[in-house]
């Protein structure tokens, strides 16, 4: 295409349609892997495929440095983030990141913090009902809290989580859930600037022991400290996105509840097929819709140009439901991943939480910590004995974040109730 000025704006379309608005455009040009478009009156090309995740996380090609709308940074990630920086400056920082969230050990000691937390919790559930949106939030925040050296109490816990929760819901929208997002934001950030400051005056010229000290105290390339607010928010950068853990484990409770006969092999089948459900829930429901960068240069994409400068989009949700990369894309089938354990099942084709190298490039270093909690997570909600209302567990992909409308309220049977059943049974009361 030579000019693009007649493109038809889809902001509107998108605003509308939600996670069904790039697999929809993809269709709608004959499955093309690039489709010409603008957004908020810019010139957009939305990218699909294997190739196209290749593209998108080149950094000499794709930049994110400006290109992540304000509103974005402003609630999500954070003025300063690592996911707004290219070249040395992200590698360096990124490096940092690799160094805690990567780590075998430290991803066991986090997933044993939440185990016990589950276990502490599950008693409480008993004989009364919950919303495991709302309970699994608080424990996810206070564990990674506790992991990072920024231990709080449960009711400060439970804030913590509902801040997190309301940054990730007030990303992509305007009115009421943008602004209790902003403001979520700022709660947090001044109060783990406070701790910053608390750790640099206590651990001056001394070795980091803890997650939020490793940040406190970390040094750019340049050998300055981060600013006490970019400090902040790069460790606000470690607990919400664990907190978003939530969404997947939410997800993992509407899969089983919609394919009970799931239950028995995440019961019996070992770590293999565990790793299998999560990322069959992973690739199954919606999270991330799409990921955005900007044109570093003129570049060519599937014999089309993309001019320097333009907003490039990377299709999420739309290629984890192609049929061209996914038998049956809309069927739940963990399957489809047995045998895949430890590494990814096929190159660019699953991109959840971003795609390329996750220790030098853009993808999620957190992304191991999101497979070992769902991983962890989601046989111990098989082994509960539930007991599950009637509802409202629709997902509506008009909602960017979208997940079970009623947050999926459950019961938990208590101990007595457990063994009275079972006397029953042996009675022959069926």
């Amino acid at each position: 295409m030579s000019g693009h000025g007649h493109l038809i704006d889809s902001t509107l379309s998108l605003l509308a349609h939600g996670y069904a608005w790039a697999p929809d455009l993809h269709r709608a040009h004959g499955g093309a892997p690039l489709v010409h478009t603008r957004l908020m009156g810019r010139h957009a090309v939305l990218l699909h495929g294997p190739d196209a995740v290749d593209l998108f996380y080149d950094e000499g090609r794709i930049q994110r440095h400006d290109a992540l709308p304000a509103q974005v940074v402003d609630t999500l990630f954070g003025r300063g983030a690592v996911h707004t920086l290219d070249g040395a400056r992200h590698r360096e920082r990124k490096q940092m990141l690799v160094s805690l969230l990567m780590a075998p050990d430290g991803i066991g000691a986090l997933t044993a913090r939440v185990e016990r937390g589950w276990r502490e919790a599950v008693t409480g559930w008993e004989d009364r009902s919950v919303v495991l949106f709302d309970e699994v939030a608080a424990l996810l925040a206070g564990a990674t809290c506790d992991w990072a050296g920024l231990p709080v109490p449960d009711d400060a816990a439970r804030e913590i989580a509902e801040d997190c929760v309301a940054m990730v819901d007030g990303f992509a929208t305007a009115g009421p859930r943008h602004v209790r997002a902003r403001r979520a934001r700022q709660r947090q950030e001044q109060g783990l600037m406070a701790a910053v400051d608390r750790m640099r005056a206590e651990k001056e010229n001394r070795r980091p022991e803890t997650v939020a000290e490793t940040v406190a105290l970390h040094r750019e390339p340049d050998g300055t400290r981060l600013d006490p607010h970019t400090a902040a928010v790069e460790l606000l950068n470690i607990i919400r996105p664990t907190v978003a853990v939530t969404w997947y484990v939410t997800f993992a409770a509407h899969a089983l509840q919609r394919h009970p006969g799931r239950r028995d092999h995440l019961r019996t089948d070992g770590p293999g097929y565990a790793f299998a459900f999560a990322q069959e829930v992973r690739r199954f429901y919606p999270f991330v819709p799409f990921i955005g960068g900007l044109a570093a240069e003129d570049l060519s994409f599937a014999g089309d140009r993309i001019p320097a400068g333009t907003l490039v989009l990377l299709d999420v949700y739309g290629q984890h439901h192609d049929p061209e990369l996914w038998e049956r894309p809309y069927h739940f089938d963990p399957a489809r991943f047995l045998g895949h354990e430890g590494h990814e099942p096929g190159r660019g084709e699953l991109v959840p939480q971003g795609g390329g190298d996750a220790r030098t490039g853009h993808r999620c270093p957190g992304e191991d910590i999101t497979l070992a909690l769902l991983g962890t997570l989601a046989p111990a909600l098989a082994r509960l004995d539930l007991a599950v209302p009637q509802q409202d567990l629709s997902i509506p992909l008009s909602r960017i974040p979208t997940r079970p409308r009623s947050g999926f309220v459950m019961g938990v049977e208590s101990r007595s109730d457990r063994h009275r059943g079972r006397q029953m049974v042996g009675g022959g009361r069926r």
